[in-house]
């Protein structure tokens, strides 16, 4: 254990003269290692930050909401988009037969959608998110008011003009949000809206989804007045009751969905059940893909920086063949001179794979100040990257560690 230390030291004293003596060489041969390791870290805490991130969002839609729509929430290269767009759109009888029919439902409430604008006076807001939602809406989709009320049933019933707003747009309309409570707006086609209520700021967040800060929410009733239901992109949102399971949620869905729909046992489903899984495999897809691109370029640059650190070897062995036969000379056997080598050319390798984890350390640093995540590199990848180092050294160096391991040592003693 003792003489492989004394090894190793003397290998990392030797890869550090290597770096001083000639910085430029070994900066631009170690290059190749230093971007891998690059791509590599960066990549993959990158794509860690992000999943972890859209996970966090995706468990604030409600792990027990499933969404009832035409189109099925996945990544495949093989989406029959032709075949779900012939499908019909859920329609809003078909919420109220599904809570007759699903007992275990706890609640479902009928959405549309649509984006457009906001107006005050001669000020007009563009970009807006409206959200036509029934009574249950605010069940399932759990969000504080921070001034004002929530609809309520009356509001319902009457199909009234009464709407919540985001935060972010009560503060750009009235500068300060809690002045937006009672005030009248307009909406799509000069619609007139009284605003009832202040959605709690909700921040920034990776997938935002339904984006509450620059979002209003009113009545079903009341949106259909504005926007035909068929261009609003219906769907239904259904929870289930405490201890109802999504496996057992679905199978009840799917009874009644096809009951509803009238379809034969032989005819395929012409709607689609997705649910907090479904977001995440389609997250997982395209993570996938990013991976692949990241590997793919840091495969390269690590390939390129092998044949840099390599070639560091062969010169660095040519240099020292009179030290080398002196050391043979005096008792150092084979498997010393290949560890010292292949040991030195490791460690070139870590002190490039160091120099790209600092540069990942320092634009990560500077990313989290302008990404709605935070990006953060975990220890693991840390070690797969020190391991990656390792592999790629000990790879570079065999050739050259061969060769000076194998020197007749006379010979080398002679050489100049």
């Amino acid at each position: 254990m003792f003489r492989f230390l004394n090894i190793a030291a003397t290998s990392f004293k030797m890869a550090i003269q290597e770096f001083r003596s000639n910085k430029l060489r070994t900066f631009l041969s170690l290059l190749g290692i230093t971007f891998g390791i690059f791509c590599i870290i960066s990549v993959l805490a990158t794509i860690n930050s992000m999943k972890t991130a859209i996970q966090n969002d995706i468990k604030s839609l409600g792990s027990k909401t499933i969404f009832i729509d035409k189109w099925e929430y996945r990544n495949d290269n093989n989406y029959p988009w032709w075949k779900f767009i012939k499908r019909p759109v859920p329609k809003y009888p078909e919420m109220k037969e599904l809570k007759e029919r699903v007992p275990i439902l706890a609640n479902a409430s009928f959405m549309l959608s649509d984006n457009s604008i906001i107006e005050l006076g001669s000020d007009i807001l563009t970009g807006v998110n409206y959200y036509g939602v029934t009574e249950d809406f605010a069940n399932i989709e759990k969000f504080e008011i921070g001034f004002g009320r929530y609809l309520q049933q009356s509001d319902f019933d009457h199909s009234s003009n009464s709407i919540v707003i985001g935060y972010s747009l009560a503060e750009k309309i009235f500068t300060k949000p809690e002045k937006a409570v009672g005030n009248l707006v307009r909406l799509k086609n000069q619609k007139p809206a009284l605003i009832i209520g202040v959605i709690a700021k909700q921040g920034q967040s990776m997938m935002n989804m339904w984006d509450y800060d620059n979002s209003i929410i009113m009545p079903y009733g009341f949106f259909k007045q504005m926007i035909r239901e068929e261009n609003g992109q219906p769907r239904i949102l259904v929870e289930g009751k405490e201890n109802v399971s999504i496996p057992a949620l679905k199978e009840e869905l799917t009874g009644a969905m096809r009951s509803i729909h009238k379809l034969t046992p032989r005819q395929e489903d012409d709607y689609a059940l997705n649910d907090i899984e479904s977001f995440s495999k389609f997250m997982d897809g395209i993570f996938a893909n990013i991976n692949i691109g990241g590997w793919a370029i840091a495969a390269l640059s690590l390939v390129v920086g092998m044949f840099g650190v390599a070639n560091i070897m062969f010169v660095t062995v040519r240099e020292r063949t009179s030290q080398i036969g002196l050391k043979k000379a005096i008792g150092a056997k084979r498997g010393t001179i290949l560890s010292e080598f292949l040991l030195e050319s490791a460690f070139l390798c870590i002190i490039g794979g160091l120099i790209g984890m600092i540069a990942v350390f320092i634009l990560t640093t500077i990313f989290n100040t302008f990404f709605s995540f935070r990006v953060f590199i975990p220890p693991d990848i840390i070690a797969l990257a020190v391991g990656i180092c390792l592999f790629v050294g000990v790879l570079a160096g065999i050739i050259p560690a061969f060769i000076a391991a194998r020197m007749d040592p006379v010979v080398a003693i002679r050489s100049k």
